[in-house]
């Protein structure tokens, strides 16, 4: 019968014999071979120092810098959409969120993972407690906009919605061809 026995990282097999020609029932014990391919950096990939073999290339890209190559890019503001347009919509669309008339999956795009959760809690808040008949969307009635750095946008909205005027302060940042908000306080 066979013993299987671990020397380092592959198991050893004792093939000892158990019938005519080393064989049990037919069937011959055999190693595994090691079929793993060798792991090639980035830099001999790139440049041509190990052959390309099919099927059998693996990089190792822990030795680049993760953030410059595939963290989130900033782009400057002139590559960008003009913000105020952009600015008038948001708030429109940030006040309809928390007051429970648009799903929040719709801000999901324009807002910071952070800003979006309490978007996303407050509009699950504001559906427990709907009124019941029609809404009307709410009004944009004011957008300031300033530029305090390149790909960096502070702006404020005045909204009028339901008989209630709020104000709302953003930061915008250029990040990945697209102003993002980062920042948000809702009075």
């Amino acid at each position: 019968m066979a013993r299987t026995t671990t020397t380092g990282s592959t198991p050893a097999v004792d093939s000892s014999p158990t019938g005519p020609g080393g064989s049990r029932d037919g069937f011959t014990v055999r190693r595994i071979p090691q079929t793993a391919p060798r792991i090639i950096s980035a830099d001999e990939a790139w440049h041509g120092e190990q052959p390309y073999a099919q099927d059998a290339l693996a990089l190792d890209f822990f030795g680049a810098r993760d953030d410059e190559e595939f963290g989130r890019q900033p782009t400057r503001s002139a590559q960008l959409p003009e913000p105020a347009p952009l600015v008038g919509r948001l708030a429109q669309a940030i006040v309809e969120v928390v007051s429970g008339q648009r799903p929040a999956p719709q801000l999901i795009r324009h807002t910071a993972p952070t800003i979006y959760s309490v978007l996303a809690r407050q509009a699950m808040v504001a559906g427990r407690r709907r009124v019941p008949g029609p809404r009307r969307p709410a009004i944009v009635r004011r957008v300031r906009v300033c530029e305090p750095a390149d790909g960096v946008v502070e702006a404020c909205a005045v909204v009028v919605s339901h008989g209630r005027v709020r104000a709302l302060a953003l930061r915008l940042e250029g990040l990945d061809g697209r102003w993002l908000v980062t920042a948000l306080t809702i009075g």
